[in-house]
């Protein structure tokens, strides 16, 4: 794969479910300023009720494509209209199969322009799961959309914020299914992604530290062997690669390790063991990072907040600090999407 994205592209934001936190969010971060040119794929009439839910003084304009985007006054939020305007009455905080619908064809509009060079990397607003698939779109989320259309076969899910990264090796599966995903391969994949990430954020030398599957890391075998007869492997198959990784480490002390900087990004074998700790750290300003992909995309780390959407109090700083990461991971061009 080869880098298309120059730094003269605007960036794509992807609006996700209108009837959450997305619209608001979105017009909050443009009030603030943004570090760069970005145009949003949505629907124009959400973001508008959206700016005069907040009060804020931006005007929206519907528009055929990026380009020319850098041109455009301060107080205009660009948009492309890629799926059929929705209705202006649609209820707030609830699952709508027409929202759900257009959130995913916004996040397809945003990958096809990406994998064009038509944008320099992708920030996703988020979707509900449960309207998407109402909407004829049974995806467990924005990972697997990415992958199968982007056509990407390596890919992982990295969630970070000031203090910790951490790559998954299984994503979106039942905790019944993880053993099955825990193979050699997979493992050594996932150290590859993590080292790959790193130095797309500008780590030179990235230390990556692998947890170990069960208690203690399995403590020699006695609580399980796979830390001993699969992660251990793959661990020294990295390092023959030229890959600074080391573990398993015990899960219960690996993230605090990292946190207090002797690692700089941990490998998690499964979806809670990874996400915990990090969101326990708070999300207002964690970032979704999809590793392997052609183009960077990012994303906010919290969900569609149905519970609050379209009462003008959403936080924006996970929106805002996803921005900045897509950014610092696009100096110059994207790179290629995986060693």
């Amino acid at each position: 794969m080869t880098a298309v994205a120059s730094s003269s592209l605007p960036l794509g934001i992807t609006m996700g479910d209108a009837a959450g936190i997305g619209p608001e969010i979105i017009v909050k971060a443009y009030a603030q300023g943004l570090g760069a040119p970005a145009v949003v794929y949505g629907d124009a009439g959400a973001l508008r009720r959206a700016v005069a839910l907040v009060g804020a003084r931006l005007r929206v304009e519907e528009i055929a494509d990026p380009a020319g985007i850098a041109s455009r006054a301060a107080d205009v939020i660009p948009v492309i209209a890629c799926s059929p305007a929705l209705p202006a009455d649609l209820p707030a905080g609830q699952v709508s199969a027409a929202a759900g619908r257009a959130a995913y064809d916004y996040v397809c509009a945003a990958i096809d322009d990406a994998k064009a060079g038509r944008i320099r990397a992708i920030v996703t607003a988020p979707l509900n799961k449960e309207s998407m698939n109402a909407g004829g779109a049974d995806y467990p989320g924005h990972t697997e959309i990415l992958a199968e259309r982007s056509g990407t076969q390596d890919f992982a899910m990295m969630l970070a914020n000031r203090e910790l990264r951490v790559l998954l090796v299984t994503i979106h599966v039942a905790l019944a299914d993880v053993f099955a995903g825990i193979t050699r391969d997979a493992e050594l994949r996932a150290m590859r992604l993590a080292d790959h990430a790193c130095r797309q954020m500008g780590i030179a030398r990235p230390r990556v530290a692998v947890a170990g599957l069960n208690p203690h890391a399995g403590e020699n075998g006695k609580f399980g062997r796979e830390d001993l007869d699969i992660i251990a492997p793959a661990i020294a198959d990295a390092r023959a690669d030229g890959i600074d990784a080391s573990g398993p480490w015990p899960g219960d002390t690996v993230f605090m390790r990292a946190r207090r900087g002797d690692f700089d990004i941990v490998v998690a074998q499964y979806h809670d063991q990874g996400l915990i700790p990090v969101k326990y750290l708070g999300v207002d300003e964690g970032v979704n990072v999809t590793v392997g992909l052609p183009f960077v995309r990012t994303s906010v780390d919290h969900g569609t907040a149905f519970d609050i959407a379209w009462r003008g109090v959403a936080d924006h700083r996970s929106l805002v600090t996803a921005f900045d990461v897509a950014l610092a991971m696009t100096p110059q061009h994207t790179g290629a999407a995986a060693p």
